[in-house]
Formats: structure tokens, C-alpha cells, sequence
């Protein structure tokens, strides 16, 4: 990152447009991605399966390492990633948050918050009320990045311990990091 002349943080808000841009080009053509609808990561997802898809012959997995632009990619989205991304780019992931409450409605029938995953393509079980594919889970490892990047994004609380800890701070200066919010 050093020789490009970035900074973690900054290398987190251009992967979460890339993310963004990667929904809007679609180039696989999956269902649900938009400017709106994002963040692929490594989560679980509706597979391993082949399934037929608007016409097309589709392999969905079960849990795996997505990611964007080389993949893999099988429709499957992770809204906890998108929260994640929350303080790199709030101007984009706001109203995506909004578009998974309020209009995908990821969180209606889930008292925790989000679950794990989620995929338009993949039609889901018989009878889900979503009529797509949402995970059944959720999994304290998704949940804990939301809780904190909203915290971070909210007063940057966290990053401010992190930066006032003599051992954290000597850690990431030996490790070669430098400037930024060090």
C-alpha cells in the first residue's frame, strides 16, 4: 500500500467502491446486485449446489471465500460486510443499509439483526417468506465487525483506543505502518 501512497483506511473505502461498482456492472447477472445492493465476501451461502436461474445454469457454495472482481461470485451477498465498510464509506454504504432494512427487508423477521447471507438468484426453500435464499444463521463473527464499525463510524471510539495503546501502536510501527491514524 506504501508504494500506491495509501493507507489501510484508504485501501478499505476504494475496495468498498470497487465492491460497489463490481454490483452495478454485474457482470454475472445475478439478481438483487445494484448500487444499492453489495459486499462480497467470504460467507456462507445456499450451496454446494447447480441451480437453474432465470434460464441459466448456475453453481452456488456452500461457504467460501467470495470476493470481487475475480471471484468467486455466485449471487451471494454478506449485509454484515456492507456495515463493516460503514465508517471507510458512509455515503455509499448508508443508503445500502437502508436498502437492506427497508426495501429487502433483511431484518423484519430476524430478531438478531442480519443473518449471515443472503442471495435474490437462489430461489430458496419452498415457503420462505423472502423468496430467495437467506441464510438460516447468524454467527457472532459477522455480528461483532457491525457493532464496532458503527461505533467507529459513530465517534471513532475504537480506533482511538487502538491508537492510545502503547502495545498496539509499537506493534503496527515494528510491523512497518506509519502515518495515517497512527
Amino acid at each position: 500500500m506504501r508504494g500506491k501512497g495509501i493507507d489501510y483506511f484508504e485501501n478499505s473505502r476504494r475496495a468498498t467502491y470497487i465492491q460497489q461498482q463490481y454490483a452495478i456492472d454485474n457482470p454475472l447477472k445475478f439478481t438483487g446486485y445494484a448500487a444499492c445492493c453489495f459486499e462480497i465476501r467470504a460467507s456462507e451461502g445456499p450451496g454446494p449446489d447447480i441451480i437453474k436461474a432465470d434460464g441459466t445454469e448456475r453453481q452456488v457454495f456452500d461457504y467460501a471465500g467470495r470476493g470481487v472482481p475475480y471471484g468467486p461470485d455466485d449471487g451471494t451477498l454478506a449485509p454484515w460486510a456492507l456495515v463493516a465498510s460503514l465508517p471507510f464509506a458512509p455515503e455509499i454504504v448508508m443508503p445500502a443499509i437502508d436498502h437492506c432494512i427497508h426495501k429487502a427487508k433483511l431484518t423484519k423477521l430476524n430478531p438478531y439483526g442480519f443473518k449471515a447471507s443472503f442471495n435474490q438468484t437462489h430461489p430458496g426453500v419452498p415457503g420462505n417468506p423472502y423468496g430467495w435464499w437467506v441464510s438460516p444463521w447468524h454467527y457472532g463473527l459477522n455480528q461483532g465487525p457491525i457493532v464496532l464499525m458503527i461505533e467507529n463510524y459513530r465517534s471513532g471510539f475504537l480506533w482511538r483506543l487502538m491508537r492510545n495503546c502503547p502495545y498496539i501502536a509499537g506493534g503496527l510501527r515494528l510491523a512497518g505502518f506509519a502515518g495515517g491514524w497512527l
